[in-house]
């Protein structure tokens, strides 16, 4: 291992553009409070950042512990990035709460308890705030916990060479992948699909998941690369990037599919109660509507197309950059139109908040990648990482 950096080293030169993007981040909230008040809108972007964001950490939690379950050897090389992501989750729990706490009455019809119609009513024994709440800490309390076990055993064998520890953490990765099946569905309909709480998709969760499995992914590969450059991460090559790239690419293919099983379905349905959800936003949103196609499809599509492209950092890196921005499209879509039809945009208020909460993000991941080595020495399939190589 002569020559590589184990110790990453949080510099000045990279925490100040961080804090900058965070000083952003708070001025446009204030500004925000003065200026558009703490109304639907504010609410609506704080729940779009909380997601989205949220997604990037709980993503690479399951990137992670897919990888480990099926005895992966290749991804222990960039196995600390998604580690690092991951310490988001603590972080997210709290801006949750707060967005809940104080603005869930913005955001969700069916907290107007005085004015539900015959269909919220009925299903008011699972759209209730009382076990809405519960239901909330239940998710966040799995995610967290599952995730402080399977980083802990992971450290253990950077201090102990010892199987067990290994054994230990394809456990609670296994049991992490079981409660993420189930909390991400419910949590997906609980924060997003209820915010339009007459409609309902029986295909939603998965596309919702599939937006945060990729974005995620498109986030490990932009960490790697910044590390790259910095000089860390030496011994990630061509090979791991390819696989990266792989999955970059196979997972917005995924996306779509799910996108256009879900419009297909309703479109051929057309039953009110359903297509009122894409009438909406290709009325009054078609631009974004078919940009977030654009961006989740046809750009990375095209790019990633070839092997090469997966194998050069620069191509890799603008794909990455494009999946996370049409991702963040994608949730704003999922948002906006339910909560703020008439003042729907992207202005000032929405670039300038997700700049302060990619700042908070960035700095929380490189925080938390000078909490251990950056990569697990002691890791049995460790070496078999160093050596890889794939012919496809």
């Amino acid at each position: 291992m002569t020559g590589m950096k184990d110790k990453f080293l949080f510099k000045s030169s990279l925490k100040l553009p961080l804090i900058v993007l965070m000083g952003i981040g708070v001025l446009t909230l204030v500004s925000g409070l003065t200026t558009i008040g703490a109304g639907n809108r504010f609410w609506a972007n704080i729940l779009l950042n909380n997601y989205y964001f949220m997604a990037l950490a709980l993503g690479a939690v399951f990137f992670l512990a897919v990888h480990i379950i099926s005895e992966s050897g290749w991804h222990t090389s960039i196995q600390r990035i998604p580690e690092a992501m991951g310490f988001f989750l603590a972080v997210a729990a709290i801006l949750f709460l707060l967005l809940f706490v104080f603005g869930s009455h913005s955001l969700y019809h069916w907290t107007h308890t005085t004015e539900l119609d015959s269909v919220l009513q009925d299903k008011t024994p699972y759209l209730n705030m009382p076990f809405f709440f519960i239901r909330f800490v239940v998710y966040f309390a799995g995610w967290i916990t599952l995730f402080y076990f399977i980083r802990k055993y992971s450290i253990r064998m950077d201090e102990h060479f010892d199987l067990k520890y290994y054994k230990r953490s394809r456990t609670f990765s296994a049991i992490f992948v079981v409660f993420f099946a189930i909390s991400t569905s419910t949590s997906s309909w609980d924060w997003l699909m209820s915010i339009d709480s007459h409609w309902y998709s029986t295909v939603y969760a998965w596309y919702i998941f599939s937006g945060m499995l990729v974005s995620s992914v498109a986030m490990i590969i932009l960490v790697v690369l910044i590390l790259k450059a910095a000089g860390y991460m030496t011994h990630v090559n061509k090979e791991h990037l390819h696989d990266l790239g792989k999955y970059l690419f196979a997972f917005s293919i995924l996306w779509t599919y799910l996108w256009f099983a879900q419009y297909l379905l309703i479109w051929y349905g057309n039953l009110p109660e359903e297509t009122v959800y894409f009438v909406q936003r290709l009325q009054e949103f078609r631009l974004l509507f078919f940009l977030n196609l654009a961006l989740n499809f046809a750009v990375p599509f095209l790019i990633l197309m070839t092997r090469n492209s997966k194998r050069i950092r620069w191509i890799l890196g603008i794909a990455a950059l494009i999946v996370l921005a049409g991702h963040w499209v994608d949730f704003f879509l999922a948002v906006m139109p339910g909560v703020i039809p008439d003042q729907m945009r992207i202005g000032l208020f929405e670039i300038g908040l997700t700049l302060g909460y990619l700042g908070l993000f960035g700095y929380m991941v490189f925080y938390s990648l000078t909490r251990a080595g950056l990569f697990p020495a002691n890791h049995p399939f460790f070496k078999e990482s160093l050596e890889y190589h794939t012919n496809y």
